[in-house]
């Protein structure tokens, strides 16, 4: 949603910057967004379905290793459990448990050795929709006001308001999800957002002279 916003955002206001004319920034901000929001769903899509595919290669390199490596795997799990400061008899009895039941040997390595975590079925699909129509959404912002006023420059003065405001709204909620302070995460949003639409603009209006 954040590049959904300052993308968009941008190239409308460096168009501002070269025309007058709000329906020419209508047709390439829509253009744009569409690329976008399917550019981003893609890669959204392609990231998931590798660390999926990922996920799965070194599981079943693990289902080969305890059977045809069974004591390197016996030594490294004794080096994890000691790690977290098991007695040699506790980690015996969990290695025990673990040969007896091989799967769960498995899924627990990948977790302590590799760190990996199995991908929830159906991420790849729901990524690529999330990611998408948040930049959908986003990019649809900056854009409204050129759709209700053929004026370029009245239609940018709102698009700013509305932009900044989105921004700074997006980055406070980021932050009280990610922990991060709200207003340091708002303000950095902003910042980020604001420059990149005052570079675009600034350039526009320097070769249109």
């Amino acid at each position: 949603m954040a590049d959904g916003l300052t993308v968009p955002f941008a190239l409308a206001a460096g168009l501002t910057g070269a025309v007058d004319a709000s329906h020419i920034i209508i047709v390439a901000g829509l253009a744009e967004i569409a690329a976008g929001s399917i550019a981003m769903g893609l890669g959204g899509y392609l990231a998931a379905r590798s660390d999926e595919d990922h996920y799965a290669s070194e599981h079943k390199r693990e289902e080969r290793e305890i059977v045809e490596r069974l004591e390197d795997e016996r030594h490294e799990v004794h080096e994890i459990l000691e790690s977290y400061g098991l007695e040699r008899a506790s980690r015996e009895h969990v290695l025990a448990a673990f040969e007896r039941n091989p799967a769960t040997w498995v899924d627990w390595m990948m977790r302590f050795e590799l760190g990996l975590e199995k991908p929830q079925p159906g991420r790849a699909v729901r990524s690529a929709g999330t990611i998408a129509l948040s930049y959908i959404a986003g990019g649809m912002i900056p854009l409204a006001p050129y759709l209700i006023t053929p004026q370029s420059l009245v239609a940018l003065r709102y698009s700013v308001v509305a932009t900044i405001l989105a921004l700074a709204i997006f980055g406070f909620v980021k932050g009280r999800f990610t922990g991060v302070s709200p207003w340091k995460s708002a303000f950095r949003t902003t910042l980020i957002g604001g420059l990149a639409a005052g570079a675009a603009f600034s350039i526009a209006k320097l070769f249109s002279a």
